[in-house]
């Protein structure tokens, strides 16, 4: 149960961490300092190493996950902010394979084509779902560490 709360908090911790580094810090400085071309070849690159690790983080998230509610005695066992984590979590993954499967793939083909301008139209709806997953990210990172205590 150790290993797999371990596994969990880091998948978790990379994912979300990640989000918020990219989406507060790189995003920013790269609009600000970078051309277009650039700055659009620069996200793809960018998202191509940390999607393999988000790829990484949500078969651990799963596997640690489930895991660990099976060993709690199933879906009976677990508290209402596990429930709440859970969901959100599916509902964050669900964002991601649409980001990664409708939008970034075009957008690696834009990219790949020197097409700026649909290139830059979809990293901007990338954008939008990557600020949802934070705040939805954030939001269970907040649950999983109080959520016990503050919906008792």
């Amino acid at each position: 149960m150790g290993i797999a709360l371990l596994l969990h908090v880091l998948a978790a911790v990379v994912w979300v961490g990640g989000m918020v580094f990219a989406y507060v810090c790189l995003r920013p400085v790269a609009a600000h300092l970078l051309e277009p071309s650039v700055r659009l070849r620069l996200w793809e690159r960018v998202f191509t190493r940390f999607f393999m690790l988000v790829w990484c983080a949500i078969v651990i998230l799963l596997a640690s996950g489930h895991f660990m509610i099976a060993q709690l005695g199933g879906m009976k066992g677990i508290g209402m902010h596990v429930h709440i984590m859970l969901g959100l979590g599916y509902l964050m993954m669900g964002l991601f394979l649409h980001l990664y499967f409708a939008l970034f793939r075009k957008m690696r083909a834009a990219v790949n084509s020197q097409n700026w301008t649909d290139a830059g139209s979809l990293l901007n709806r990338i954008r939008r779902i990557v600020a949802v997953n934070v705040v939805l990210g954030l939001c269970v990172v907040a649950i999983a560490s109080g959520g016990k205590y503050l919906l008792a």
